[in-house]
């Protein structure tokens, strides 16, 4: 009987986020509210994360929607975005640094794995590294274990490799 099997990963498309910040910095010099003001966004250290750069918070804010809006135009989950650092104000002007999430932790990965032994039985998940790898002898099963997975309301991002 043979064995089907993918992994669950947590990762961001770097190509993609390239594309989302040139289209925000695009976005930032059209928009009349920000002629004039230090509204900007920059790459944290190598391509790790965003800097979101205002007068205010409020243009912090309102850089960081342009954000969530172009990676949602883009397919890309906005969950990718750490923002558990606080909007920093100092002389005349408020910067966010927002990191990527990426790579499955230990609890992350050990949350996924009570997940599907709790809601799916019939399969059985295994943590390897920074990747949960699930097996099943039915492939309408793990395929029935993505929807779970999608459906969950997971505060990060998860995609699905080597499928099998």
């Amino acid at each position: 009987m043979a064995t089907f099997s993918f992994d669950i990963v947590s990762e961001y498309d770097k190509a993609e986020m390239n594309n989302v910040f040139a289209q925000v910095e695009k976005e930032i010099g059209g928009r009349y509210d920000f002629k004039g003001s230090p509204a900007a966004i920059e790459w944290l250290g190598d391509k790790k994360g965003f800097k979101l750069i205002g007068a205010n918070t409020w243009q912090v804010e309102a850089v960081l929607d342009i954000v969530r809006k172009k990676l949602a135009s883009r397919n890309q989950s906005s969950k990718v975005l750490d923002l558990s650092k606080e909007v920093v104000e100092q002389n005349l002007k408020a910067s966010q640094e927002i990191p990527f999430i990426a790579g499955l932790d230990q609890d992350k990965a050990k949350q996924i794995t009570k997940l599907l032994r709790d809601e799916a039985p019939k399969v059985k998940a295994q943590i390897q590294g920074e990747a949960v790898r699930v097996t099943s002898s039915s492939k309408d099963e793990l395929q029935s274990v993505m929807r779970l997975l999608d459906g969950a309301d997971l505060a990060f991002p998860l995609q699905y490799t080597n499928y099998r």
